[in-house]
């Protein structure tokens, strides 16, 4: 057989290769027989060898992972073999890790929406007015309800998705479609909003690896692109993110497949926020352009997280410069600017997109997706070289006696003996406890305040209109609004009220303030009677 090369680390290419139409061809020569086993993928796939022999996943067989073997080789590679990629699979060896997976934290809480008295922002529907989070927009769950909790919420396809059984499913894992059940395209209830897109529903999956193309670009090769149908998408999506998102099946190193994050490190390879010292541990292999796959030399879980743990943009928009649609054919609608709240505005300006205009002043404001990969970025923690693993997953002993990473992802203050006592060894579990929710109690007060400034500028600037303040003023006070929309929707956005770097959110949040408090003088000052 004609040899196909690969580079070294392009071992997810090879999984695309084995699977997309058109991707792998080999010369018609003399057969190898299926029997031969990984001797006769070697034959073709050299440096897979080389990866896997040396490897923890050495004496696994290629049909492990890959069904149609037999016909592919036969066919010369005319036949594409099936990539296996369900969790389940991984399960097998792995069981510790899978069972915790989707392990339900009930001492997380159950699902909460954001807007409301007692959740994250209570001003969220007048902040955020007209936009389609105001609709629902829960705090997140465990990584086992990604795909539900993303499809049965009011703001997604007009609530066209529910549970199978009603609410006694809301604890439910396991497949989509098994869980959720398609109430009709025709559905549209009360008070519900039809968001969604194909690019969102790539962060909370790994079935469609292998069927979208970097980026989302428009492929022959690919099923699905930024302007699928998003209910075609959904339809075709039945798991979470799966082990292979983090995890490379061939060689077992850690790795990353989010396009948009590879697209942001290789923006600025040496100032990223994951680099230290000028550079990040990460080598990028482009499949014949297809897809690109990061591999690290060792875990590295602040990126693997910032696949989905970050500030994104996956929806249309508009230009900051003239206010022109950006719609999904347009790769900004696929973008992760990875910086931190006191530089996302000059950004977006820079990239010439934001979201949507605010109902009441007709501001420019970016909706802000959950940065915790940004916000964690130059704090104490990432400055003492501890990784979300190690707070997020920390190791717990299995049923079988054997230590294990807890793959349900839990929040830290629910574990504190395993997830911070291992550092700070003098602390008792309710001492830390006790100074995690000092300092999410205090974020969140500058949180409120934020909210309240922001909220009476919209007032004043409703006010001000009504009263003939020139364009010119408000103008002005549209400035201040997305100024310190910016810095506060990051952190109601954000996930931690503030614990993954309290000094970024007491700066910024201040900002906030500030910006809120300046817009809502200009507009009082120009309203005051001239003498």
């Amino acid at each position: 057989m004609k040899k196909t090369v690969f580079s070294a680390v392009a071992f997810s290419g090879v999984v695309i290769a084995l699977s997309l139409p058109g991707v792998l061809t080999a010369a018609k020569t003399k057969p190898v027989k299926a029997a031969q086993g990984k001797e006769a993928c070697y034959e073709c796939h050299e440096d897979i060898k080389a990866m896997k022999e040396s490897s923890k996943h050495a004496k696994l067989p290629c049909s492990t992972c890959h069904d149609n073997l037999a016909k592919h080789v036969e066919s010369m590679g005319e036949v594409k073999p099936v990539t296996i990629i369900d969790q389940a699979l991984c399960g097998k060896c792995h069981k510790n890790q899978y069972e915790s997976f989707y392990k339900v934290s009930s001492e997380g809480g159950s699902r909460k929406e954001k807007g409301v008295p007692a959740g994250r922002s209570p001003q969220q529907d007048k902040l955020l007015a007209p936009h389609g989070f105001t609709f629902e927009h829960n705090e997140p769950r465990g990584h086992a309800f990604m795909v539900t909790d993303q499809f049965v919420v009011d703001r997604f396809q007009g609530g066209r998705y529910q549970y199978k059984n009603g609410w006694k499913d809301v604890n439910r894992t396991g497949k989509t479609w098994d869980v959720l059940a398609d109430k009709g395209e025709k559905t549209k209830i009360p008070e519900s909003a039809m968001a969604g897109n194909p690019t969102c529903i790539q962060c909370k999956t790994s079935d469609h690896l292998l069927k979208w193309k970097f980026l989302g670009d428009k492929d022959p090769k690919a099923k699905w692109d930024r302007t699928s149908n998003v209910n075609d998408v959904a339809k075709d999506t039945n798991n979470p993110v799966g082990c292979v998102h983090c995890h490379d099946p061939h060689g077992t190193q850690p790795r990353i497949v989010r396009d948009a994050l590879i697209q942001a490190i290789e923006r600025d390879p040496a100032n990223n926020i994951f680099a230290k010292g000028g550079k990040t541990d990460l080598k990028v292999t482009d499949f014949r352009g297809f897809r690109k796959i990061g591999v690290m030399a060792k875990t590295d879980s602040r990126m693997m997280c910032a696949q989905c743990h970050v500030e994104y943009n996956c929806n249309s928009g508009s230009q900051w410069s003239d206010g022109k649609k950006v719609d999904y054919d347009d790769q900004r609608t696929n973008h992760f600017p990875l910086k931190n709240a006191k530089d996302l505005l000059a950004h977006y300006k820079k990239l010439d997109f934001f979201d949507f205009k605010h109902a009441v002043t007709g501001a420019r404001l970016i909706k802000m997706q959950h940065p915790e990969a940004e916000a964690y970025a130059g704090s104490v923690h990432d400055k003492a070289g501890v990784q979300c693993h190690q707070c997020h997953m920390p190791k717990m002993k299995g049923k079988d006696g054997k230590m294990y990473s807890a793959h349900n992802v839990s929040r830290p203050l629910n574990t504190v003996k395993e997830s911070c006592l291992g550092c700070h060894p003098q602390d008792s579990v309710d001492a830390k406890k006790y100074e995690i929710e000092s300092v999410r109690n205090y974020v969140k007060g500058k949180m409120r305040k934020s909210e309240y400034w922001i909220g009476k500028l919209i007032d004043t600037y409703a006010t001000a209109k009504r009263a003939g303040v020139p364009e010119e003023t408000l103008a002005k006070a549209r400035e201040k609004h997305e100024e310190a929309h910016v810095l506060w929707e990051f952190w109601t956005a954000e996930n931690s009220d503030g614990f993954h770097n309290p000094d970024l959110a007491r700066e910024t949040l201040t900002g906030a303030i500030k910006a809120g408090k300046d817009g809502v003088k200009i507009l009082e000052d120009a309203m005051v009677p001239k003498k």
